[in-house]
């Protein structure tokens, strides 16, 4: 070591003699490239087929007007949140599977619902619902207010008839007060308690980054480390193919080879809403805001941490091989062209999931 560092002294003290001026290392090349704001980075590089929206802060949400904001309606959204009698059960709030303490996730691989069953998909930070349509991972809620409906009925997670919400939420003179100063109704319905809690997720936010900072002052508020994980993003690593825009999702659905098709625990995703061969075993496109904090990764959880998660894009994500049985199956699912392996040393995937941290 000591060898290689007077060697780099007499190369550096011999480019001085002759006048040459010493080549930047790559540290001060990207600091370079990369100190001021995103409108001023080197453009990304894009593959074929994906569409790139530039970074930038999150802006005010959409607010419908059959559903307006008002202080009343999201206090009254967020006691339903809070509240387990919206369960068949009785046992089960919104809360129990969006923490606020854990980014509006549960921190598990897949959430425990009605009667201890397992869902089969990870629970979604709701952090960012404000600024998603479609809803779910599969895409199958097309507003806030449909969402908030969903796990309410679902057999396996809230398991809730709607009918019996309404009746215990009319016998309790609390909310029977608070929908008729909300809505002007004499009576709770489920739909106004869905307008409420759609008004209360229109609230939830991701918390301030460092990722927040650097797009109002510029990439240089980022460590080297940090840097060189920003140019992976953009460049080697492919992610912004698909993670980019205020929301770093491009919202649209991906088959990255999980949909474990003819297996136990087969998932057809977006083809179960869109009937659609071309979406079999396609997801969602999850934002990256805040991902430190909602792991596990992917619809089914499957990876614990950022580290495993990187490995598996670093390998081309997965491509499943079909059965002799399946030869010709018109709805055997294709890998997006997306992902292709990328051949990340040990020391770019520190950086790539270094930089991960700071959204």
């Amino acid at each position: 070591m000591k060898r290689a560092a007077n060697l780099l002294l007499l190369l550096g003290t011999a480019a001085a003699l002759i006048g040459l001026a010493p080549l930047p290392d790559a540290h001060a090349v990207r600091r370079a490239a990369f100190s001021g704001k995103p409108e001023t980075w080197p453009a990304p590089t894009l593959l074929a087929g994906a569409s790139f929206t530039p970074f930038g802060a999150l802006p005010a949400p959409v607010v419908p007007a059959d559903n307006p904001q008002t202080p009343e309606k999201v206090a009254l959204g967020q006691k339903l949140f809070e509240d387990p009698r919206l369960s068949g059960s009785g046992q089960i709030a919104c809360a129990s599977c969006h923490n606020p303490e854990l980014a509006f996730g549960d921190g598990v691989k897949t959430s425990f619902g009605h009667d201890r069953q397992r869902g089969r998909r990870n629970a979604p930070t709701l952090t960012v619902v404000a600024w998603r349509t479609p809803l779910f991972w599969d895409g199958r809620a097309g507003s806030l207010e449909t969402q908030a409906l969903g796990p309410l009925v679902d057999h396996k997670e809230m398991a809730a008839d709607p009918r019996e919400v309404e009746r215990r939420l009319n016998a309790d003179p609390d909310y029977r007060k608070a929908f008729s100063q909300t809505f002007g109704g004499k009576r709770v319905t489920a739909q106004d308690a869905a307008k409420a809690l759609a008004a209360y997720q229109r609230t939830l936010k991701p918390r301030s980054s460092k990722w927040d900072r650097v797009l109002s002052l510029g990439g240089r508020v980022l460590s080297d480390q940090e840097l060189q994980g920003l140019e992976l993003f953009q460049g080697k690593a492919g992610c912004a193919n698909c993670h980019n825009g205020p929301l770093l999702s491009d919202g649209k659905f991906h088959n990255i080879g999980l949909s474990f098709y003819g297996r136990k625990l087969q998932d057809l995703g977006r083809y179960e809403v869109s009937g659609d061969p071309a979406d079999v075993g396609a997801f969602l496109t999850p934002s990256l805001r805040g991902i430190s904090r909602t792991g596990p990764y992917m619809h089914n959880g499957i990876f614990p941490t950022l580290e495993g998660t990187v490995n598996f894009y670093n390998e081309g994500g997965a491509r499943l091989r079909p059965k002799p049985d399946q030869v010709g199956d018109r709805l055997f699912p294709t890998t997006t062209p997306l992902l292709k392996p990328l051949g990340l040393t040990r020391e770019e995937k520190a950086a790539l999931v270094a930089f991960l941290e700071t959204l």
